[in-house]
């Protein structure tokens, strides 16, 4: 008698399994909704913070005029490959 239980709950396991892992996964989740915060606050981007915290430090209309955004360094000379090398 065993044995034959033993495999009809082998042959029917994804059967039994699925719907008590569903049951589960729904109450977690109901669960989680009920106890966590939902509420998140809005926070201005680490870009936008320093763009206004250098345009505050100069009265400028213009990112270009202020001195430390500007690139001053040759582009087309960065890794150079060395057979290109003067």
């Amino acid at each position: 008698m065993w044995p034959l239980l033993i495999r009809t709950l082998r042959v029917y396991a994804p059967y039994i399994t699925l719907p008590f892992a569903a049951v589960v996964g729904v109450i977690g989740y109901n669960l989680e909704n009920y106890f966590s915060d939902k509420y998140t606050p809005y926070n201005a981007s680490i870009k936008e913070s320093r763009d206004d915290r250098l345009l505050s430090n100069e009265t400028l209309e213009s990112a270009t005029e202020i001195e430390k955004l500007r690139y001053k360094a040759n582009v087309l000379g960065t890794n150079v490959s060395p057979s290109l090398e003067n």
